[in-house]
């Protein structure tokens, strides 16, 4: 049933609200229709019915069910249309802002993973550097260690002392048809033998096995370096242990012909004879170490010094009549001092040493030298007398055969002549006597010297 209160005509001042009420009275009712047979009366359907104004609108359940779906559709999109409308600023607002705080987030992420990323770079590249600088500084160690190696190479292996082994240039061509010189039967050689491990070398860098790649890998860069470090130190090591040796080697040879010389009683000073063979000369020049000079340097400077020490004592010891002028055992038949002479059955000096020896066996000069005279000389018979430098001089007497001249000079061991019995002899001997100074000395005690020599090296 509807109401409906139209306005007052009249009433224009009069303000109504015009309001209209539906109202639905939905009915059910069956729907008369002609009775069938009972057996086959179909099944009712209740109707609705819509009234307004004296009308009505039946509709089916189906229609009806859809309608009032699709006005609550309506009224839900409504709402939800107006609520959007209604707060859509703020939703917006907050949507931009969620999603400008997410942005953030994401850009201090990467940011700060591009800073690890950046410290891990230069953290890499540092420590390449390091690595790179460790490498360079082994590289020029070894380089170093390489040269001081070459260097320890290039001493001689032995410095001859009193030897009469000559040397290899020491002989010219015709030196052998005037006599070529021997080693002495005694060895009056102080030879320095260097360690074995004198040649130190780098250690092999022969391909490893893989067992050691396999642990060089776990050991890693680090690792290998230090590794490569202790070999190098070892090896600086054992270098500085050779240049040790043989500055020792140097020195106690060095004061060992010291010993000799002052139990001689000789006062060696600078001598022609001293020098070596052949010219030498130049500017002088001082000495001096490098203000940055290292602790090999100072020792290769102290070795040098010393050998050149020594070398200068050899080459005064190569100018004192310390070897045999005969081959084999000293045998004498007459020694020096006060004997019965010979001849005349009376005491008498003798200034030299008897030695015995077959007729024609070489004699041999016992020091280096300068024939101040060759011939025949009174009681000497045929006679050499040798210049030795410093007062010393040697003469070998009654020989058989001269092979040298006045002033030749004369390497120690070099034979001057043959033993004969020329002169005052009785028999076939060398007559062999030691000056200083023109005054006639034992050659006894230089003969034992050179024995203690030999013995000592």
């Amino acid at each position: 049933m509807s109401h409906f209160c139209p306005a007052d005509s009249g009433g224009a001042s009069t303000h109504h609200v015009p309001i209209l009420f539906v109202q639905a009275q939905i009915l059910r009712r069956p729907v008369r229709s002609p009775e069938p047979h009972p057996r086959h009366a179909p099944k009712r359907h209740a109707d609705y019915t819509l009234r307004h104004a004296g009308r009505e609108i039946r509709i089916g359940p189906v229609t009806y069910w859809l309608s009032v779906s699709a006005l609550i559709i309506m009224a839900v999109w409504s709402a939800a249309t107006a609520t959007y409308f209604a707060f859509r600023d703020d939703v917006l607002t907050r949507l931009l802002a969620r999603q400008a705080e997410m942005q953030y987030a994401y850009e201090d992420r990467i940011t700060e993973l591009r800073g690890q990323i950046d410290r891990v770079t230069s953290r890499q590249l540092l420590d390449q550097e390091q690595v790179e600088q460790r490498i360079e500084q082994l590289a020029q160690r070894q380089k170093t260690l390489e040269a001081r190696t070459s260097a320890i190479s290039e001493l001689p292996d032995e410095v001859p002392t009193g030897s009469v082994r000559p040397h290899p240039r020491a002989l010219r061509k015709g030196d052998a048809a005037k006599g070529t010189a021997k080693p002495s039967p005694i060895s009056d050689t102080v030879i320095l033998a260097p360690p074995t491990e004198r040649h130190a070398q780098l250690e092999s860098r022969a391909p490893q096995p893989r067992a050691a790649f396999a642990d060089a890998k776990r050991e890693g860069i680090p690792g290998t370096l230090a590794r490569i470090e202790e070999s190098l130190d070892r090896v600086e090591a054992r270098q500085n242990a050779v240049l040790l040796a043989m500055e020792d080697g140097y020195e106690e040879k060095a004061r060992r012909l010291r010993r000799v010389l002052a139990d001689l009683g000789l006062r060696i000073g600078p001598d022609a004879n001293a020098r070596p063979a052949g010219g030498i000369g130049g500017p002088f020049v001082p000495a001096s170490m490098p203000r940055d000079a290292g602790a090999f340097e100072r020792q290769m400077r102290r070795l040098q010094v010393a050998r050149a020490d020594l070398e200068r004592l050899d080459r005064v010891v190569q100018s004192v009549p310390l070897r045999r002028p005969l081959t084999g055992e000293i045998d004498t038949s007459s020694g020096f001092g006060v004997r019965l002479d010979p001849f005349l059955r009376r005491p008498a000096m003798h200034t030299g040493l008897d030695l015995r020896g077959e007729t024609g066996e070489p004699v041999r000069a016992t020091a280096a030298g300068t024939v101040t005279s060759a011939g025949w000389s009174g009681g000497y018979g045929r006679m050499v007398e040798i210049d030795h430098g410093n007062g010393l001089s040697t003469r070998y007497g009654h020989l058989s055969q001269i092979l040298v001249k006045e002033g030749q000079k004369i390497k120690p061991g070099q034979i001057v002549g043959r033993v004969g019995s020329t002169g005052r002899s009785t028999g076939p001997h060398l007559h062999y006597e030691t000056r200083i100074g023109n005054e006639a000395v034992d050659p006894l005690k230089f003969l034992r010297a050179g024995l203690r020599l030999d013995e000592n090296g």
